[in-house]
Order: C-alpha cells, then sequence, then structure tokens
C-alpha cells in the first residue's frame, strides 16, 4: 500500500451554517480519476470513519473526500428536527459540496443512511456521479431496523455512552441520538422506500452488507441491486453493521476490483 494521505480540512457554507469537510490526497495513483466522497451514518461524522479514508485513498490511488452533514460532528447545529425528507434533502445540499470541491466528477460511498443519501445523489447527479458504493444501507423500513435502533437507544441511558457520542459531536450529541431514533420511528417512515431514488440510478453500483447486520437483513442490499437502472452487484461481507471498523480490510479489497473499472473511472 502507498504512503498514507494526510487529511487536509476545510469548511462548506449552507444557507443554515457551516460543514466541515475534510479530504485525503493519496501521494501516489492518477489525479484524473474521480475522487470518492463518503456518507456517513446517521450517529457518524468525518471523525468516526476513523482510519478507513486515509486506507482506501492509499489503496485506490484516489483523492477521498468526507464532510459532516449539518448538525453533525465539526458541522453548524441543524436549525430545528430533522425533517422527514432529510435522505432525499442531501441531494440537494451535494451540489454546494460539489461547487465548493469543484466535483464534475465522483464516486459516492455511503454507509446505512448515508447510502441512502448517496442513491438519492446518484439519481439525482447523473451527470457527475460514475458510481455508486451502498455499504449496510437501509432501501426500506424494516422490523429489524427499528428494533435495532430501540435497542441502541436504551444503550445510550448509559452516561458514559452519550460521553463516547459527545466527544464527536459536542453539544449536539443529545440532537444527534433524537434525530435518528424519533425519525425512523415516526409515521412518515412507516412505509418508506427507496425504489423511486434507486430506479434514476444509471451508473454502476455495488451494494456490500454485512452478514451479520443487526439493522438491515440482507433482503436490504438485494432491493439495491435489483432494483436500480444500471448494472449492479452486491457483495456480503462476513461482518456486522460497521465494515469499515468491524473488517475494513476485506472491504477495501471488495471495492477495488469495482473502482477499476472502466465505468468507474
Amino acid at each position: 500500500m502507498a504512503g498514507m494521505p494526510d487529511i487536509q480540512s476545510s469548511w462548506i457554507d449552507s444557507p443554515h451554517g457551516k460543514c466541515f469537510a475534510a479530504r485525503w490526497r493519496p501521494t501516489e495513483g492518477e489525479a484524473s480519476r474521480s475522487p470518492i466522497v463518503l456518507l456517513h451514518d446517521s450517529l457518524g461524522c468525518v471523525s468516526l470513519w476513523r482510519e478507513f479514508p486515509a486506507r482506501l485513498a492509499a489503496a485506490s490511488g484516489r483523492e477521498v473526500i468526507a464532510y459532516d452533514r449539518l448538525g453533525y460532528g465539526r458541522s453548524s447545529p441543524y436549525p430545528g428536527p430533522q425533517p422527514s425528507s432529510f435522505i432525499a434533502d442531501e441531494a440537494e445540499y451535494f451540489h454546494e459540496l460539489r461547487e465548493s470541491f469543484g466535483l464534475a466528477h465522483f464516486v459516492i460511498l455511503g454507509h446505512s443512511v448515508g447510502g441512502g443519501m448517496a442513491v438519492e445523489i446518484a439519481g439525482r447527479h447523473a451527470d457527475g456521479c460514475k458510481a455508486l458504493m451502498t455499504v449496510a444501507a437501509q432501501a426500506f423500513t424494516e422490523p429489524r431496523t427499528l428494533a435495532g435502533i430501540r435497542e441502541a437507544e436504551q444503550a445510550f441511558q448509559n452516561p458514559t455512552a452519550m460521553a463516547r457520542l459527545a466527544k464527536h459531536h459536542g453539544a449536539k450529541a443529545e440532537w444527534v441520538l433524537r434525530a435518528w431514533v424519533d425519525t425512523w420511528h415516526s409515521q412518515a417512515f412507516a412505509d418508506w422506500t427507496l425504489d423511486g431514488a434507486l430506479q434514476r440510478v444509471t451508473c454502476p453500483t455495488l451494494a456490500i452488507h454485512g452478514q451479520h447486520d443487526e439493522y438491515g437483513s440482507l433482503a436490504q442490499p438485494e432491493r439495491i441491486a435489483t432494483q436500480v437502472a444500471g448494472p449492479a452487484k452486491m457483495a456480503i461481507l462476513p461482518c456486522g453493521h460497521v465494515p469499515h471498523r468491524e473488517c475494513p480490510e476485506t472491504l477495501i479489497a471488495t471495492l477495488l476490483p469495482f473502482l477499476a473499472e472502466p465505468a468507474s473511472a
């Protein structure tokens, strides 16, 4: 693997505040290849990707970009409750990120709910999205998802668990937790699916899922792989919901052949 790249940070203006972004530029690789943009999960942020972006940049020879959504990590607080349309809304915000980083072309990778956002972005930014990769994404609401969230909510009753969340989100930690729990258990999400968004995706797609994912069954990646309009593949990894922490080497080894395909350039 090439030398590990350094992180470079910046800020993106949005109508409601500033969003923190980071980029990792490999020491070796082809500058002409599309950068990889990462979208974090419901409790995530840039810092919770840990070493994965640097390792992915070094292994793929591509620039990797990650950002904290408004309300998360180092970004400004979200102005009010999270709307039930937040997954689809991220495709609108992505216009600002593309402009800020000058992204004529890109590859998108989303983890968990970030995977749903990646699907929305791939379909609505089809002019620039060369490939879509979802990791542990939800394509519809199922009982396992809701049960897993409730179990996690109970775990966060422990002050130590909330302190760990606050380490990454600061004073926004309680908002982050409630946005996750309350949105998924709202009436608006009872029949939520990504079906319409999936049908707009024409770029190559790789749907990755952990065999032991506690927040979604294998029906989730199957739905993604069979509903997108473009070519699609599915990969099942021997892990749970967070492959980039549980089995990062296996995840990167799964991503690299897909990224090497001409269509993903």
